[in-house]
């Protein structure tokens, strides 16, 4: 089997092998320009491991593959726009670079793109497979919602964060996972608990991605501590706190930064007397538990499962 470092350098070769149109350019230069950016292209390899659990021949789940990273990319070029962000991996962000409407129609055209890919694959399995992806992308777009009406909310209970994290990240990582199986051969019961272990397995990675903003190297977490503290962000920690903190301490997690180093450290404070962090990190487990159960239960030989306990860790392993 191959090692998920060859399988994305797999991706990698593929993906400058898209052949788009050149016109118009300001259509699919964009296009061209964000596939590039690089990223670690963990959902396309998750597509290709799964696949290997049930079939020799990956490159029948290449085309998936890459329907799931145009899919992402086109996410990732939406959002920006929502976020007004300027960067993305370090470069400037499609809308900076061409303009909101050219990046919204450019990202119109990836989800097209998306869907050809996944046109190739073979007859037998493509009804299975558009119903997962179809399915994996309208959840995608429900918890992008749900995550922008959140930030005009002040009652957002942690069961709908748990509910709109799965969606908005966990569902994309069940959904490769899935899809991977389907394409090699899988039977329902195995797809569906790849799907479990992808889907658990994205939770537990966002729960972290909390933990890590607050506690996290900045160096080798790559973003600005106390990140989602400055902007309020509603994440595990924060609605965590709000539901064990007395009325006086509310203020310091909810008001706006006037000096942001003062209000990171504040709350920060508050995180700690709370224990806020072993509580968010007792959450990530159970969902991690959840995974590991999931792919424990799969009926594969269980050398064949090794690749992804190394996934497990390299994600989760993403460092503190």
């Amino acid at each position: 089997m191959h090692t998920p470092t060859q399988l994305q350098e797999i991706i990698e070769e593929a993906i400058p092998q898209i052949v788009y149109p050149n016109h118009p350019n300001n259509l699919y230069e964009p296009i061209r320009y964000i596939m590039s950016l690089g990223g670690k292209r963990i959902r396309p390899v998750m597509v290709l491991m799964a696949a290997e659990l049930f079939t020799t021949d990956i490159n029948k789940a290449l085309d998936v593959a890459l329907a799931i990273e145009t899919f992402h990319n086109f996410t990732l070029v939406h959002d920006d726009i929502m976020d007004n962000a300027p960067l993305r991996r370090g470069k400037a962000t499609v809308h900076e670079k061409w303009g909101v409407n050219n990046a919204i129609l450019s990202g119109d055209v990836m989800m097209v793109e998306s869907n050809k890919h996944l046109s190739k694959v073979d007859i037998l399995v493509l009804k299975p497979v558009l119903d997962t992806f179809n399915a994996t992308a309208q959840g995608v777009c429900e918890g992008q919602q749900l995550d922008m009406e959140f930030e005009l909310r002040n009652n957002v209970s942690i069961d709908e964060y748990i509910e709109m994290i799965r969606l908005k990240t966990a569902v994309l990582l069940g959904g490769a996972m899935k899809l991977g199986a389907i394409v090699g051969g899988a039977s329902t019961a195995d797809a569906d608990l790849l799907y479990k272990f992808g889907e658990n397995l994205g939770i537990a990675f966002q729960l972290q991605d909390d933990i890590l903003d607050v506690y996290g190297n900045p160096e080798k977490f790559g973003k600005q501590v106390g990140g989602d503290i400055i902007s309020n962000k509603k994440t595990f920690l924060h609605l965590k706190t709000l539901a064990l903190a007395q009325e006086h301490e509310v203020d310091s997690l909810t008001s706006i930064a006037i000096d942001q180093d003062v209000k990171v450290n504040q709350v920060t404070q508050l995180y700690n007397k709370y224990e806020i962090k072993e509580l968010a990190t007792i959450e990530m487990n159970k969902y991690l538990s959840k995974a590991t159960a999931a792919l424990d239960s799969l009926a594969v030989a269980d050398e064949k499962k090794n690749n992804f306990r190394e996934l497990v860790q390299q994600i989760l392993k993403r460092d503190s």
